[in-house]
């Protein structure tokens, strides 16, 4: 067993995101670990692109306001404590809410092959992202 010393604290690329969003990765699990967990900070209205992961991702958010957007309109507003499932292969995006910084940990796997974890695409237009929200009962 041995402490880890994390990399920097690392602005997000603006080909994958739109707004101000930085993470610390927690963990990117080597071989035969095929874990990743980062934890991603949002600055109001910033959001990530469409994508999609292989094998799914989950999202836990800490604090703020996260909205979480499927490619049928739904958007669903999480809080803190609230965890949202993506399924593999489903196209999503995730952000803060245009009123509150938002804090998740985002976890998902490799897929231990030359398969590509994610796959990204276009940003989110301002429709989908101001699209109607759905709250967990």
């Amino acid at each position: 067993m041995e402490f880890v010393k994390p990399p920097s604290t690392s602005k997000a690329p603006a080909d994958w995101f739109t707004g101000d969003v930085w993470w610390d990765v927690i963990v990117a699990g080597q071989e035969p670990s095929r874990m990743r967990a980062n934890l991603v900070r949002f600055a109001p209205g910033a959001r990530t692109h469409w994508h999609s992961h292989a094998v799914g991702q989950t999202l836990h958010v800490v604090s703020g306001v996260a909205l979480i957007g499927v490619r049928d309109g739904t958007v669903l507003e999480a809080h803190p404590g609230e965890t949202v499932g993506c399924p593999p292969g489903e196209e999503h995006w995730h952000g803060a809410a245009p009123d509150r910084f938002m804090e998740h940990l985002a976890l998902w796997e490799g897929t231990g092959d030359d398969t590509p974890e994610t796959v990204w695409a276009e940003a989110v237009a301002d429709e989908q992202y101001g699209g109607t929200r759905f709250r967990s009962r």
